[in-house]
């Protein structure tokens, strides 16, 4: 009876992880076409990493993945939206954790100097070659295999990233993982006289 319900098992597993990916698609498509303006606030970079990685500790944990964070403890707070931060963060996340199939370390660091707010996400995957190095944010485009990405989430990113007055950048040598490197304008608290 056990052995029966086995094929049955897999092809639910099949179901599931198909309309998850076209779940993915569906929300990665509806957020690169809306253009709506976002309600910004003072936020806390670093609640919203540790946020993140404990939404996918279980899946890090899962492909043998550790997550370091090395949070500066004393960094200012940025202007922008909590939601679309973490969008940024998980999908930085989720590429590190696709990029080393076999395991590995994902380190994510902050600092804060010259009225910049900065956040480093390093994985230790294979890296990106060099010839793809300056399209990995053009939509639709993707180093992933076949079926394994949309090439949206770099993109979408980007635009992120930018609505919130900042910048992100990446690198890769080949055997040395990836770093994605964002900055922001922190935020400018008004003095009461």
């Amino acid at each position: 009876m056990l052995f029966r319900s086995e094929p049955k098992t897999r092809l639910l597993d099949k179901i599931a992880k198909s309309t998850f990916r076209a779940s993915e698609i569906v929300n990665s498509l509806l957020n690169f076409s809306r253009t709506s303006s976002t309600e910004f606030e003072d936020v806390d970079l670093n609640k919203v990493i540790r946020e993140t990685s404990a939404l996918v500790e279980h899946q890090m944990e899962k492909a043998r993945i550790e997550i370091d964070l090395q949070l500066e403890e004393s960094l200012p707070a940025i202007r922008g939206n909590a939601g679309k931060l973490q969008q940024v963060f998980l999908n930085l996340l989720l590429n590190g954790r696709d990029a080393m199939d076999g395991g590995g370390r994902l380190t994510i660091r902050t600092s804060a100097a010259g009225g910049a707010v900065r956040a480093e996400v390093h994985d230790t995957g294979p890296g990106i070659p060099q010839e793809m190095l300056n399209r990995i944010f053009d939509p639709f485009f993707t180093t992933k295999a076949a079926r394994r990405g949309t090439g949206l989430g770099l993109s979408i990113s980007y635009g992120i990233v930018e609505e919130h007055g900042g910048q992100i950048m990446a690198d890769s040598r080949p055997g040395e993982g990836a770093v994605f490197r964002l900055e922001f304008p922190a935020a400018r608290k008004t003095v009461n006289a």
